[in-house]
């Protein structure tokens, strides 16, 4: 019902999800999504322990001397970007500064969580202390960052093999929770504004998501 038509005219009858599904397709270069996990998950944050976010794809967290450590197990994507948001909220708000995302283990990465890591960096770039360094990065995933400007606002490929093993074993699961699709598209709508705030030329990549997110939330979009 969703794919072959025109997002102009269907746009309204379409529910978030489905439609939701249809942006990430459209804004991901090629790299459209074949198959989505059901349930939608989040990360429930504790201040004295590490997390997980768990969909089909996981991402492992710790803190190791400040340093917040973010392993992506499978793809990064819309799904388990807003557990990673919170969580990193949280973790900046303790006053954690020094971000390494490891990417070794991600095939990669749609719009909705390259978006939301440029949330951190810019948020870190605002206090004015701190980075974001991105690690071990497929060609796939280096191209897809370099395309979006991203490469000038995160530290890329700086590899600090002996730290990351030290992280290893502080690294734990944790539970999750389901998430309010209303919560997970404002992540999507965050994510994308945050991409267009950290290089403006991605207006024209992502106008339409960015306008049909914000008729979903309810915020106009003439």
């Amino acid at each position: 019902m969703g794919k072959g038509t025109a997002p102009g005219k269907c746009a309204r009858r379409i529910p978030i999800k489905k439609r939701t599904r249809f942006l990430l397709e459209r804004a991901w270069y090629g790299n459209c999504v074949k198959k989505w996990p059901r349930r939608l998950t989040s990360l429930e944050t504790n201040p004295y322990s590490e997390k997980k976010v768990s969909t089909q794809s996981s991402i492992l967290v710790g803190c190791t001397n400040k340093v917040v450590w973010i392993r992506v197990e499978g793809k990064g994507s819309f799904l388990n970007s807003s557990g990673l948001k919170e969580f990193s909220r949280e973790m900046i708000n303790r006053g954690h500064h020094d971000f390494v995302v490891d990417l070794r283990r991600c095939p990669v990465m749609d719009s909705t969580f390259m978006g939301t890591l440029a949330g951190i960096a810019l948020r870190l770039r605002e206090i004015g202390h701190g980075s974001l360094r991105v690690t071990n990065l497929n060609e796939r995933n280096n191209d897809l960052l370099c395309n979006l400007g991203l490469d000038q606002l995160f530290v890329i490929g700086d590899d600090r093999a002996a730290a990351a093993q030290q992280a290893e074993g502080t690294m734990e699961d944790a539970s999750v929770i389901p998430i309010d699709q209303t919560l997970q598209a404002q992540t999507m709508l965050d994510a994308h504004e945050a991409l267009v705030e950290a290089a403006p030329e991605n207006l024209t990549k992502f106008k339409d998501v960015l306008e049909y997110l914000k008729q979903d939330l309810g915020q106009g979009g003439d």
